[in-house]
């Protein structure tokens, strides 16, 4: 994410320098399972001291959440999700009203008697598992499902969930608005970081990556962009359905859909084809996205590793959000025209934190110090400047800058957004790049996203591929630079 409350790109970043004070689950194949546990059918029951055979055991509800540090009840528990498929027909402005059949393909990781999905969004008409009408109840932010029958661990089963009516999104002091937020002429989902639950009922987390496909059905004077690559477009009477997928699995406050009246550029780089989508209001920012969209991707690649998507992009909408988000192959900026600084960290966000995700949002500064860092190095490929240089700079700073606290590997739920977690974050990897050198610096962060791609990842590995491929001990610079509650004296 990148915003002026939240973000560190061009504007803040020379604001300050110039002297302001201040894993894809890997489990069981579903029918291999079936096929064991036919050829093994419960025995009679054991004694209390020795546990039943996986399969056999007395079906329970999967958990209410995921235990997250900073979001507990945010995911659920028992089900691994593989797939999301979309059908959703938007009414238009003056209503802002959905139809919409959201049928979810998992798998289960538990014996379930029951199972919930995020969702906050409008009034439920429907629910069935497997073909089979379900009974399901509303308990705050949670939708509880109950199968006709138990689903044993390892099967895979769908639930289908229709709905009808307004999306609202979320708005608070802490992330301002996200979710699914109205336009002048549509809306646009931007999620992070559990806003996905306004308009999908969905297992919100970003540890449970699935694959999407969108069927968006709008009023033909609209268009839709979403995640992913696009299908063909069907007309009939007074509406349009565009189709999107997205085939790389992905976390789901990366998801996104994108209704109104854009102007969309379409070219490629390297067979990867970038599609951009520009509201009216800033018809004259088209070209320069595509074109800095262009230029970073041929930049980063060298830097990072391969692109690791099939497509890419950016959208530009009018709600004035006030901050950019990373949806995954398409960064949504809210309400403005993204200068370099932008765009490039959002790209850079599709190797960190899109592809390479969160196992927790923790350590949310794998995402933000990254993209951060990137933006540093974008400006160093000049030569006029340096990410030393910019580090430097910073350091200079007193203690009592924002940037200095709190820790970036341990911001707390209120401030994961803070200045601290992009700048101190960007901070600690120019510290890692001075200890251990260039070569080995970059090889760590390529590393990085060829053996994490498309899953998730945490501090740890993190700091043991740091040391393995460095060959060094870097625990001390590690907690001087994300634990430590005052500024870095020495690492």
């Amino acid at each position: 994410m990148n915003g002026p409350s939240r973000r560190m790109s061009a504007a803040l970043t020379a604001a300050i320098l110039v002297g302001s004070p201040g894993a894809a689950s890997a489990s069981e194949d579903p029918g291999a399972a079936a096929e064991r546990r036919a050829a093994a059918p419960c025995p009679q029951p054991l004694p209390p001291a020795v546990p039943p055979p996986d399969g056999c055991g007395t079906p329970s509800p999967g958990a209410a959440g995921l235990g997250d540090p900073y979001f507990g009840d945010a995911g659920n528990g028992g089900y691994d999700v593989s797939h999301y498929d979309v059908a959703l027909a938007y009414a238009g402005v003056r209503t802002g009203a959905v139809d919409a059949t959201v049928t979810v393909t998992a798998t289960a990781t538990q014996d379930l008697s029951a199972f919930d999905l995020d969702f906050r969004g409008p009034e439920i008409t429907a629910v069935t598992v497997d073909g089979r009408e379900a009974r399901h109840r509303r308990a705050g932010r949670e939708l509880v499902v109950t199968p006709a029958g138990p689903i044993r661990a390892g099967r895979a089963f769908r639930v289908a969930v229709r709905y009808a009516g307004r999306p609202v999104p979320v708005g608070n002091k802490t992330f301002g608005s996200y979710g699914w937020v109205p336009s002048k002429d549509g809306a646009v989902v931007a999620s992070e970081p559990d806003g996905a639950s306004t308009w999908l009922p969905v297992n919100d987390h970003p540890r449970d990556k699935a694959t999407y496909a969108f069927h968006i059905t709008v009023p033909k004077d609209l268009r839709v962009v979403a995640n992913g690559r696009p299908g063909p477009v069907r007309t009939g009477g007074a509406t349009a359905t565009y189709e999107w997928a997205e085939d790389a699995p992905m976390a789901s406050y990366l998801a996104t859909v994108a209704i109104g009246r854009f102007q969309v550029r379409r070219t490629e780089v390297d067979g990867v084809p970038v599609i951009t989508a520009v509201d009216p209001a800033f018809r004259s920012a088209a070209k320069g996205l595509e074109s800095t969209t262009v230029k970073v991707m041929r930049w980063a690649a060298p830097l990072f590793g391969p692109y690791p998507f099939a497509t890419a992009g950016g959208i530009v909408d009018d709600p004035k959000l006030g901050y950019a988000l990373e949806t995954q192959e398409r960064p949504v900026y809210g309400g403005f025209a993204p200068d370099e600084g932008f765009v490039v960290h959002e790209m850079a966000h599709q190797w960190f934190g899109d592809s390479v995700g969160l196992r927790d949002w923790s350590d949310i500064w794998l995402n933000e110090g990254f993209a951060t860092y990137a933006e540093w190095l974008w400006r160093e490929r000049t030569g006029r400047d340096s990410a030393e240089k910019i580090f430097k700079r910073y350091y200079a700073l007193p203690a009592s800058s924002p940037i200095f606290s709190p820790p970036p590997g341990a911001p707390g739920a209120a401030k994961m957004f803070g200045f601290s977690v992009y700048v101190r974050g960007a901070m600690t990897l120019q510290a890692l790049r001075d200890r251990v050198g260039d070569k080995a610096f970059f090889t760590i962060l390529r590393t990085w996203t060829a053996e994490h791609r498309h899953s998730t990842a945490t501090t740890p590995q993190f700091i043991a591929l740091a040391e393995r491929v460095s060959g060094q001990r870097l625990t001390a610079l590690f907690q001087a630079w994300l634990r430590s509650e005052t500024k870095p004296r020495s690492w």
